[in-house]
């Protein structure tokens, strides 16, 4: 089905795809204090999902695998649009996640943050 693709255009795809659905979340899982896991869990679905339809909806799917006409999608790298989707989901439905958890979560940033720098917890960075 995907024999008149070019082996490197399809290691791209699957690496923009990668990307839409696990960059968001690693980088403000690091930087952002404002993160919480019902924000990365759909963040990264939405980039996941997005991802994926903009693929089949592109020229190389749409028009090569499947003989349609035009695509509907008219970039044949869907990463720079699923990836800025799946920032824009994670970070509403954080900011939006007033529950307990997400509160926990958020007052547990600046302790993770020092320990994933230093290797060890902020009370015993602050003793030393």
């Amino acid at each position: 089905m995907i024999e008149k693709q070019n082996v490197a255009f399809l290691v791209g795809l699957t690496f923009g795809i990668a990307a839409s659905a696990n960059f968001p979340v690693l980088i403000l899982s690091m930087y952002w204090k404002g993160l919480t896991t019902r924000g990365a869990l759909l963040g990264g679905v939405t980039g996941l999902v997005s991802a994926v339809v903009l693929v089949v909806l592109s020229k190389a799917v749409w028009v090569v695998v499947l003989e349609n006409p035009a695509p509907i999608f008219p970039y044949e790298q869907p990463a720079l649009f699923s990836m800025t989707l799946a920032f824009l989901v994670t970070i509403v439905v954080s900011k939006l996640d007033n529950s307990a958890s997400a509160a926990k979560e958020r007052d547990a940033f600046d302790d993770q943050n020092v320990r994933s720098q230093t290797g060890i917890g902020a009370a015993a960075a602050v003793s030393h």
